[in-house]
């Protein structure tokens, strides 16, 4: 008898990069103005639920980096981690490693702005385990104000040895 397997819960972090550093003096200036380098992304995602030794994949939904710097070559990289998941009870069959997670940026579905954006992973045949940190989407050449928006996918292989239950975890998009 197979249990089913379900990944709910994805908690997308947001880790907003820095310009530079933050000096006393920029304290008071800094605390008024909004982040001048930002990065949304979904709030959860619910990949839905599978068998071990299966696959399944969803988009996460749209990630988007604002970047109202506004002065000459406001270049930036968005960098994708993950964290194993894991469901309650400990183990190793209650766990999935984050080396079982691909991962896809696809191409820019909005822009603004002037500026050259590189996908990390143009297609499914470019996706990328999440071992390790990977970088999502860069913007390598251009001026002024801009924004990027992207719908990764996740693909998740099961392994043949979890136990049923709902397996949680987090997919940190971040950007400097």
């Amino acid at each position: 008898m197979q249990m089913l397997w379900t990944l709910t819960g994805v908690v997308a972090a947001v880790v907003p990069g820095a310009a530079a550093p933050v000096t006393a003096q920029d304290v008071t200036r800094i605390a008024r103005q909004p982040s001048l380098l930002t990065i949304t992304v979904p709030a959860g995602v619910n990949l839905g639920s599978t068998f071990p030794g299966s696959s399944l994949g969803r988009q996460l939904g749209e990630i988007r980096v604002s970047d109202k710097r506004g002065g000459q070559n406001t270049v930036w990289t968005a960098t994708v981690a993950a964290t194993d998941f894991a469901t309650p009870g400990g183990g190793p069959a209650r766990q999935i490693s984050r080396s079982r997670f691909s991962y896809w940026s696809g191409q820019a579905t909005a822009t603004t702005g002037s500026g050259t954006r590189v996908p990390g992973q143009v297609t499914s045949a470019q996706a990328q385990s999440l071992s390790v940190p990977r970088t999502a989407f860069a913007k390598t050449s251009g001026n002024g104000n801009n924004t990027t928006a992207w719908h990764p996918t996740l693909v998740v292989a099961v392994p043949t040895t979890a136990v049923g239950g709902t397996y949680t975890g987090t997919i940190t998009h971040s950007v400097a």
